[in-house]
C-alpha cells in the first residue's frame, strides 16, 4: 500500500452499531460448562513439553492418553494474565494495527491448495509464486489490513514451506503477516529469527511483533502436538499466538449449537491457558471457525446460519476472557464468485463485524478455503467496504443535520450545486464492482462485477509495486530459510527473492 493511501484510509471498522448473539447469563453458562469439561473430561495435549508444564502447574496428567484435566481455578488464574490489547506490527509502522477491542480488521485466509488462474479461470495447484502475487495484490487494497498465508507453497519442501510462504508475503507487502502453516518447533524458531531480523532484534520484535501465529485445535477436545510446541516457542518470544477451533456440529461436536460452543471453547481456553502458564503475559488471541456438517455429504459447509451465529457468539466469549478474536468470516463454500458467495460472505462479514470481532479472515477463498480467486478477493473487499460503511452508523451533529443548507435550498430545490454537497459527497459510499448502470447499457455493453474484478486485479498486479525488502535483509531471510532446510536434511529450494533476482538477471 502506498503511504498516501495508508494515511488517507482506515482499513478497519471503528465504533458504530453492535449486536449480541448471547446474553450475559448464556455466556456465563457456557464458561462454567467449559471449565467443567476441562476439569472432568479433559483435553488431549500430545506434547511432552506441554504435559510437563501442565503437571508442574498442578493439573492431572494422564501420560498414556496424553489427556490433561485442569482444575478451574488453574485455568482462570492463567487466563487472567493474558493482555487485553497489543499491536500487530507491520514492516511499515504506519500500518501497525492496534488490537484494542475497538477495531475490526479483514485479512486474506489460508492455506488454500488451488488457484483459479486469473487469465484462464482453470484451477491448478498453488505455489510460492502465487503466495507472492496474492500478497502484492492484497497490499494494494486498503480493505485488507493484514495477511494470512493465502495458499500453500506446494512447490517448496515441506519442512521449510511455511518459511518460504512468510518470505513471499514480507517481500511483497509492508503489512502485518499472520501464519497458520507453522506446525513444528523448528519451523517456529526459524520464523521467529526471520521476524526478529525484520523488526531489528528480539527485543524490538517483542515490542512490535511483525509476525503472529495461528494454530488449529483437533476437535473434539484435542490439540496437535507439533502445533502446541510451535506455539510455545512463539509465546516465549512474545509473538501473538491464537488457537482456532473448527468444531463441526454433528461431527466433531454436539449437534446443538451451545454444545459445539462448549467443545470449541474448551479446546481454545485450555490452549491459551497453557501458553500463559508457560509465559505469563504473552499476547494470545481466541480464534474460531465453527460450522455445522452438511447433512447430505458430511462436508465442511463454509457458510450458513449456524456459522454466522457461531461467529457472533465466539466474539462474546473472547470478550468474556478479555482477549482479541480472530474469526473465519468469509471463505464461502461457493465454488465460484457467484450469488452464493455474495450472500454467505456478506452475512458472515456483517454479523462478525457487528459484534466487534477483531480480525476477520477469508477474503479471496472459495470452496471452504480450498480455492483461491483473485476476483473473489476484490469482491470480498467490496463487501467489507459496505459493512465498514454501515457499521460506522449515522453521526448526528450541527454539521450533519445541515439545517442552514436545508434553509438555503428550501422547498422544491435541489442540492446538487450546494457547497455542502461538494464538501461531503465523498463521504457517500461508491461501488467499484456493483452494477448500477441503466438496464439498456447493461444489455448493450455486457460485463459486470466479476469481469470488472478480473480486470482490476490484472491492473493492480501490473502497476502496484510494494516497498521491497532491503537486499541485505532479503539475503538474511533466505539464509534462515535454507538453514532450516539443511537442518531438516532436504534439498534447498530458491526463495522467492532469489527466484525473482535470478529471473531479472536472465532477462
Amino acid at each position: 500500500m502506498s503511504p498516501d493511501v495508508a494515511a488517507a484510509v482506515s482499513p478497519a471498522v471503528v465504533g458504530g452499531i453492535r449486536v449480541e448473539a448471547l446474553d450475559a447469563e448464556a455466556v456465563a453458562r457456557i464458561h462454567e460448562a467449559t471449565l467443567d469439561v476441562i476439569e472432568t473430561v479433559g483435553v488431549r495435549f500430545p506434547s511432552e513439553r506441554a504435559l510437563d508444564l501442565w503437571e508442574a502447574a498442578g493439573a492431572t496428567v494422564d501420560r498414556g492418553a496424553e489427556v490433561v484435566r485442569a482444575p478451574r481455578a488453574l485455568i482462570e488464574r492463567a487466563l487472567a494474565t493474558a493482555p487485553a490489547a497489543y499491536p500487530l506490527a507491520a514492516r511499515d509502522p504506519r500500518l501497525d494495527l492496534p488490537l484494542d477491542g475497538r477495531h475490526v480488521y479483514a485479512a486474506t485466509d489460508g492455506c488454500g491448495i488451488e488457484v483459479a488462474d486469473l487469465a484462464t479461470g482453470e484451477r491448478r495447484p498453488s505455489g510460492v509464486a502465487d503466495v507472492a502475487e496474492i500478497a502484492r495484490l492484497a497490499d494494494a487494497l486498503d480493505e485488507v489490513a493484514f495477511h494470512w498465508i493465502p495458499v500453500s507453497a506446494q512447490d517448496r519442501p515441506a519442512p521449510s514451506r511455511s518459511l518460504h510462504e512468510l518470505l513471499a508475503c514480507w517481500a511483497n507487502s509492508t503489512k502485518h503477516v499472520q501464519t497458520e502453516s507453522i506446525v513444528t518447533a523448528p519451523e517456529a524458531r526459524a520464523a521467529i529469527e526471520m521476524a526478529a531480523a525484520i523488526a531489528g532484534g528480539r527485543d524490538a520484535l517483542r515490542a512490535r511483533p511483525v509476525l503472529s501465529m495461528m494454530q488449529c485445535t483437533t476437535s473434539p477436545l484435542g490439540q496437535d502436538g507439533g502445533s502446541v510446541d510451535a506455539a510455545l516457542e512463539a509465546a516465549a518470544a512474545g509473538i501473538p499466538v491464537g488457537f482456532m477451533t473448527m468444531a463441526s456440529a454433528a461431527f466433531t461436536s454436539p449437534t446443538s449449537l451451545a454444545g459445539t460452543l462448549v467443545v470449541g471453547n474448551a479446546e481454545v481456553v485450555a490452549a491459551l491457558a497453557l501458553l500463559q502458564i508457560a509465559a505469563p503475559g504473552c499476547p494470545v488471541y481466541y480464534a474460531a471457525a465453527q460450522t455445522a456438517i452438511d447433512l447430505r455429504s458430511g462436508a465442511y459447509t463454509g457458510g450458513g446460519p449456524e456459522d454466522f451465529l457461531f461467529g457472533a457468539a465466539t466474539n462474546q466469549l473472547a470478550d468474556f476472557y478479555r482477549v482479541p478474536l480472530s474469526m473465519g468470516a468469509f471463505a464461502t463454500g461457493a465454488k465460484a464468485p457467484d450469488w452464493q458467495a455474495g450472500v454467505e460472505n456478506a452475512l458472515s462479514a456483517f454479523l462478525a463485524s457487528a459484534v466487534g470481532s477483531d480480525m476477520l479472515l477469508g477474503l479471496g477463498l472459495l470452496n471452504g478455503s480450498r480455492i483461491w480467486s483473485h476476483e473473489q478477493l476484490l469482491l470480498d473487499a467490496e463487501i467489507f467496504s459496505i459493512v465498514r460503511a454501515m457499521l460506522r452508523g449515522i453521526p448526528v451533529d450541527d454539521a450533519s443535520l445541515a439545517l442552514d443548507v436545508i434553509a438555503s435550498v428550501g422547498p422544491a430545490g435541489d442540492y446538487l450545486t450546494a457547497p455542502h454537497t461538494r464538501r461531503h459527497m465523498r463521504e457517500l459510499w461508491r461501488p467499484r464492482f456493483m452494477d448500477r448502470r441503466p438496464m439498456g447499457v447493461v444489455e448493450a455493453e455486457g460485463g459486470g462485477p466479476r469481469a470488472w474484478a478480473n480486470a482490476k486485479a490484472r491492473e493492480l498486479l501490473a502497476t502496484h509495486v510494494p516497498e521491497p525488502l532491503e537486499p541485505l535483509l532479503a539475503a538474511e531471510l533466505s539464509r534462515i530459510v535454507h538453514g532450516r532446510e539443511r537442518e531438516a536434511g532436504v534439498e534447498t529450494a530458491p526463495t522467492i527473492v532469489e527466484a525473482t533476482a535470478a529471473a531479472g538477471a536472465g532477462r
